[in-house]
């Protein structure tokens, strides 16, 4: 795996998602919690950015339509999306949030 830093952990607002790139990747970066989730910041459904939608605990929803996306597996729990979206191993070192999105974490 090849971990990058993404951001600073203070950077990440509670159940706020905030989109970075990595490698030519858009990456959609939420913290919940204790918890830091990184999925792909396109929507399966209509390839809009998702960190543009709305945090609700551990989903996602698409600002468009309304898709809804578990933050930990990438998959759809609302419609109308009914694919699921990469996610990515994430990592803490110190008060830096590392990324690999070379390849999907499932």
């Amino acid at each position: 795996m090849t971990f990058q830093p993404a951001c600073a952990l203070a950077d990440l607002g509670d159940g706020s998602a905030t989109r970075v790139v990595l490698d030519d990747v858009p990456v959609c970066l939420v913290r919940a919690g204790d918890d830091v989730y990184a999925i792909s910041d396109v929507c399966s459904h209509a390839d809009v950015s998702l960190s543009e939608g709305d945090v609700d605990g551990r989903t996602i929803e698409c600002w468009l339509h309304g898709s809804r996306f578990d933050l930990a597996t990438g998959r759809p729990t609302g419609l109308p999306a009914t694919h699921p979206v990469p996610v990515y191993p994430v990592r803490l070192e110190g008060d830096t949030v590392l990324v690999d999105v070379t390849k999907d974490a499932l």
